[in-house]
């Protein structure tokens, strides 16, 4: 038999609230986190908005001469680790480090970094790139400097797969801890892609909302007005843990993760495939390694992104997935409050998703106001609401037809 896997420590930073709980009141109270654009002049460009966390200080968490040697990816990680590691009261030592792995992906990695030494490049010549340039940018030193950090000696990887990026991430720490590899993962994803060439890319795609006089309202899934996703940062890290090492150090369990699937749509390199073909058997997958039918799931946190295609396509899926239980679900998209977090949505997704199932609270989906009658399911429309939640699905889906889905389960022992 697997061995089980709970959650025992949570780290979420986004644009409505600088740690998990301040995030977690903020979501529950409708609050959009999505504003003009402050990390550079956006004037220009089609999309001026964005979900940027805000009144973050890289100097409550790293060392002055330290911040230049770091994207602001990997910054966002350190400071959602440090909560993640906190909550959990784990401590790291020399006899349980090689058991202790870390698992945090990231889409792009250090955009802002890249742009920065291209400047210098273009102004100075290549003696003005900096020495710190590569290990500052690329994905994997977000999993790096955790690992430094916390003296975690385990299995240290990183994904990068897109918008699906830390659900893997997150999914296949469990399933290392699973196999016996380790007894801890410290798991999730980080993005900060809020910069010229990662707003310009996007909404070069027409992939990005323009609502630029209305900030707050630009990110609204489902609704018939929806014209594009808000490109957001943040991180989200959680704290996995084999169940019997969990309970042996008397670690409070927030959640039991049972399932993980992944499926590729092999279709397109941004659409969704006809139907949300590949996001039904991301689902499924997800359903038949916990081994349970689809009528014991209540709550699917979605992908929800707020782009035409997208969220037709996803609530398809959930219909074809679920089949008549699918009305019986409540399914919400808290991307109309936090923006998309590309490669670090998973990771914040799957913690709030953790959350809704330890306080029995769903998050809604806020500025659906004008519901797409093509997307007809229970979206929490606008207002938290109370409810008896068991099982709670996450999805991540990304481009190039990459998907990765995770099921809660309440701890209730």
């Amino acid at each position: 038999m697997a061995r089980r896997v709970v959650v025992t420590g949570l780290g979420l930073l986004c644009a409505v609230g600088n740690s998990t709980e301040t995030a977690w009141k903020n979501l529950l109270a409708g609050q959009s986190g999505v504003r003009k654009i402050t990390q550079f002049d956006a004037s220009a460009f089609a999309c001026q908005i964005a979900a940027e966390v805000r009144d973050f200080d890289p100097l409550q968490f790293i060392e002055k001469k330290e911040i230049k040697k770091m994207g602001r990816f990997i910054h966002l990680a350190l400071a959602a680790t440090d909560e993640a590691m906190r909550s959990s009261g784990l401590q790291v030592t020399p006899r349980n480090a090689e058991r202790v792995g870390v698992h945090i992906g990231s889409g792009i990695g250090g955009f802002d970094v890249i742009e920065r030494e291209h400047r210098n490049l273009l102004e100075g010549g290549p003696r003005r790139i900096s020495p710190f340039f590569i290990p500052a940018a690329i994905v994997n030193l977000a999993a790096g400097h955790v690992s430094i950090r916390w003296g975690a000696k385990g299995p240290n990887e990183a994904t990068a797969t897109a918008c699906t990026t830390s659900a893997h991430s997150v999914g296949d720490a469990m399933k290392i801890i699973q196999r016996g590899a380790a007894d801890v993962m410290i798991a999730g994803g980080t993005e900060a892609a809020i910069t010229p060439m990662g707003i310009g890319g996007f909404a070069a795609m027409r992939a990005l909302s323009t609502r630029n006089d209305a900030p707050e309202k630009a990110s609204r899934p489902w609704d018939i007005g929806r014209d594009g996703f808000i490109v957001g940062e943040g991180a989200g890290i959680l704290v996995l843990e084999e169940l019997e090492h969990a309970k042996a150090r008397g670690a409070k369990i927030l959640a039991e993760i049972v399932g993980y699937g992944m499926s590729g749509d092999a279709f397109h390199i941004t659409q969704p495939a006809e139907g949300g073909e590949g996001a039904v058997r991301v689902m499924r997958n997800t359903l038949a390694d916990a081994g349970v039918p689809p009528t014991v799931v209540d709550y699917v946190n979605a992908h929800g992104t707020s782009t035409p295609l997208g969220d037709k396509q996803e609530s398809q899926a959930v219909k074809t997935a679920f089949g008549d239980h699918a009305y019986k679900l409540a399914v919400s998209s808290t991307k109309s409050m936090t923006g998309h977090l590309l490669g670090g949505a998973g990771g914040l997704e799957a913690g709030i998703t953790v959350l809704a199932l330890r306080d029995q609270m769903l998050p809604p989906t806020i500025n659906h106001d004008d519901p797409d009658p093509e997307c007809d399911l229970d979206y929490v429309p606008n207002q938290a609401r109370k409810a008896k939640v068991e099982y709670a699905l996450s999805n991540s889906f990304g481009f190039g037809g990459t998907n990765g889905c995770l099921l809660f389960k309440v701890w209730n022992q």
